[in-house]
């Protein structure tokens, strides 16, 4: 293939992935949950099929909260320790349209400094999901990369922010992933931590 094909190929699904459109890839994956936050540390779950509701009370646990990249929701992720305290928190981008990641709460399930996807390998043969930190089976992660670009259905989290995300994270330890805003519940800790106020 020409080389200019290749870029323009290439540019294409940047597109793809940065804006979530075209024809085929513009339809929104459809979700089987909703996520709503109560509070700092409650958690409402819907099922979108049946209504059913449970409630997740992560008090007195250390966990991770994703506000995607959506309308209505932050794009930022908070990591949250045991005391329900908010220490830390940075942009994050999610899933594009076709590739939406999911909503609800689940276990860290792998950890892996250095990490290269199975599915969408980089053809430079660099490492693509460095500071990896799967939490489902389907291979959704937390990984290193831009928050500029839409993902396939990972968290990209920022290469200031992610190796402090890693270090602190554990297996089992919740990821808590909403399409709503997190900040109210956020905020006060934040503005104490970054403004010192």
């Amino acid at each position: 293939m020409p080389t200019l094909a290749k870029v323009f190929i290439f540019l294409g699904v940047s597109l793809l992935m940065l804006y979530g459109k075209s024809e085929e890839a513009g339809e929104r994956k459809p979700l089987k949950y909703e996520l709503i936050p109560d509070s700092k540390t409650i958690f409402s779950i819907v099922d979108l099929k049946t209504g059913h509701e449970r409630t997740v009370d992560l008090t007195g646990k250390d966990f991770i909260v994703v506000s995607v990249r959506e309308e209505g929701s932050d794009g930022r992720f908070y990591a949250v320790d045991k005391d329900g305290t908010v220490w830390w928190s940075g942009p994050v981008t999610s899933g594009a349209a076709a590739f939406r990641s999911p909503s609800g709460v689940f276990p860290i399930i792998q950890k892996k400094r250095h990490h290269m996807s199975k599915d969408y390998p980089d053809e430079s043969g660099v490492n693509n999901m460095d500071y990896m930190m799967k939490f489902t089976r389907f291979g959704h992660a937390l990984h290193k990369g831009s928050v500029n670009w839409m993902s396939h259905g990972c968290i990209h989290i920022d290469p200031k922010d992610i190796p402090v995300i890693y270090r602190w994270s554990r297996y089992g330890m919740p990821v808590v992933i909403t399409r709503h805003s997190y900040m109210p519940f956020a905020k006060e800790d934040l503005r104490h931590i970054y403004l010192g106020r």
